[in-house]
């Protein structure tokens, strides 16, 4: 009985069976670089709320004001402070 069941199991096929195949995507793995993170860093997204909070708090100021600021000047860290501190 046992061998009859078995030859069963092996003619079905997997398409019969509705079982899928668990594939892994081949993409290629980059090497990280701390160059983006740097890059990351030197930037202010002025429409990220956690980034203006930061820069408003390090520079004492509000948020619309580094909002402006960013506008004004683009999104690099330190002309955003250095605008900032001037006034």
């Amino acid at each position: 009985m046992a061998t009859k069941r078995k030859a069963k199991k092996a003619t079905k096929s997997k398409k019969a069976t509705g079982a899928k195949k668990a594939t892994r995507s081949k993409r290629k793995t980059t090497a990280r670089t701390s160059r983006g993170r740097a890059q990351d860093r030197a930037r202010v997204a002025g429409g990220q709320d956690y980034e203006v909070a930061y820069e408003g708090k390090k520079t004492g100021k509000k948020a619309s004001a580094v909002r402006k600021a960013v506008k004004k000047v683009g999104n690099s860290r330190k002309k955003v402070t250095r605008k900032l501190r001037r006034g």
